[in-house]
């Protein structure tokens, strides 16, 4: 299947749903794009952590997000090695 893609004035490009779908990424995913010697490019989806799972590691377990307080609370007793 070829899709055909703009460039706008910036030099930018929009990946439709179905390519995108087709690598089975989503809004915030990173791609590592790779220029091959012939003019042509492969794209690949960045795998790891997404930032959605992050945030979500901030969260209490079966409760609310922690405030900023907590937060600080809990890096400095991370650093001083108490957690």
């Amino acid at each position: 299947m070829t899709i055909t893609l703009t460039v706008t004035a910036k030099g930018q490009i929009t990946l439709r749903k179905e390519v995108l779908e087709h690598l089975g990424v989503q809004p915030g995913d990173k791609l590592n794009v790779d220029l091959l010697k012939d003019g042509r490019m492969q794209i690949r989806p960045k795998r790891g952590t997404s930032a959605a799972t992050i945030f979500g590691l901030l969260a209490k377990r079966g409760g609310s997000p922690l405030s900023i307080d907590e937060l600080n609370e809990t890096a400095a007793a991370g650093w001083a090695g108490e957690e």
